[in-house]
């Protein structure tokens, strides 16, 4: 169970209805891997798998309480997951456990020579055995604390407080945290906005998911069905996907697609900031999410409620879908009696680093909490 099309940060937009928090069955999950983390928070499975566009494990593993790694753009081959929009797919893993991340991690990663995203090599740069490399210690390791996280889209201060409460304790495990400014974070959204819209409603939509003029596996009956179907009904479409086709379909028609061309190419600006903050420091660390989970809205709720209920959280982690780094989201604390997510970002293909850091964190908390739900499904 996931969001229609995927294109909600929220959980209200899925079409068999609301994916509820198993923390609070009046909120939101998150999305758009709104199923794979409620199952696995509530206890009913022990990992599941998610894809992330604009930051889609990492949102419902922050408003669920567990933990979702967003891996380096192309270290897992994205074969057999709808597309999206290729520069910016990614799969990886949903767990209640840093280690259990590590350890699907290690199971999915590498090239399948079937996806185009990904490096035609092998070796140590491209899969680890990221299982192993969580006995390696964090001791020494180098922690900015991105400054442009906080503060923004309307945050919590307490979700804030949480973070950076996090960041500061895993100075226990002998790790050395500073903040850090990457001032090119806070054009990231706007980056994606135009990818996001523009090349989805060209990928997704008009070429049927798959577009062309990739060397990849195609799945030809999916493309004849859906591209079939969404003609037949547009209207079927969610109000986040109508409002992808409306804006990315302007921007193609009125400008040729301009703006998607400037927007890749300022990717490649926001990609080297990041990079040199990561010259720096080994991880950046900053919150998942501005907000804990808020309240699904009603069936009959305003067009502009359920647009604004799905995309108000994903400031933060629609930048590292276009920049490509791996990032991954681990419990930073309960605000006001729901969870909250520290996001910790790497250099590419260091996945092992970045889980490293993430178990650090989850050993110096005492590992994480899970909802009531969780205890009586494992009774």
């Amino acid at each position: 169970m996931c969001e229609d099309l995927c294109f909600s940060g929220g959980s209200h937009t899925a079409r068999t209805g609301a994916v509820r928090n198993p923390w609070d069955e009046a909120r939101s999950t998150g999305g758009s891997s709104s199923g794979s983390a409620a199952l696995v928070a509530g206890g009913v499975v022990d990992v599941a798998t998610g894809g992330d566009q604009g930051g889609s494990i990492r949102m419902p593993a922050s408003w669920s309480g567990i933990v979702g790694h967003k891996p380096t753009w192309g270290l897992v081959p994205y074969t057999g997951a709808f597309p999206i929009e290729q520069s910016i797919d990614h799969v990886g893993p949903m767990t209640r456990t840093v280690h259990d991340a590590a350890l699907v991690l290690g199971v999915i990663a590498g090239p399948d020579g079937l996806d185009p995203r990904q490096p035609r090599t092998t070796g140590n740069d491209v899969a680890q055995d990221y299982v192993a490399a969580l006995g390696r210690g964090v001791e020494g390791l180098r922690v900015g604390v991105l400054t442009e996280g906080f503060g923004r889209d309307g945050s919590d201060p307490g979700v804030d407080d949480a973070v950076r409460t996090a960041a500061a304790a895993l100075r226990g495990a002998g790790l050395v945290v500073e903040d850090v400014s990457v001032p090119w974070h806070l054009h990231g959204a706007k980056i994606w906005d135009v990818i996001a819209t523009e090349g989805a409603a060209a990928q997704m939509v008009d070429a049927n998911g798959y577009g062309m003029n990739w060397k990849g596996l195609y799945d030809p009956e999916l493309i004849a069905h859906y591209g079939a179907q969404w003609r037949a009904d547009g209207s079927r479409f969610s109000e986040t996907v109508k409002l992808v086709l409306l804006a990315g379909r302007y921007g193609i028609d009125a400008y040729q697609g301009r703006h998607y061309a400037m927007a890749r190419n300022l990717a490649m600006q926001l990609t080297a900031a990041y990079d040199a903050a990561l010259s720096r420091y080994d991880v950046l660390v900053l919150p998942t999410t501005p907000i804990a989970a808020s309240v699904i809205p009603a069936p009959d709720a305003p067009r502009e409620e359920s647009i604004a209920r799905a995309l108000e959280m994903i400031g933060n982690t629609c930048v590292t879908d276009v920049t490509g780094h791996p990032a991954c989201s681990v419990p930073a604390g309960l605000v006001d009696g729901l969870p909250t997510g520290m996001m910790i970002v790497g250099r590419h293909f260091d996945d092992a680093t970045v889980l490293r850091v993430a178990h650090a964190a989850e050993q110096l908390a005492g590992g994480f909490p899970a909802p009531a739900s969780a205890a009586v499904a494992q009774a």
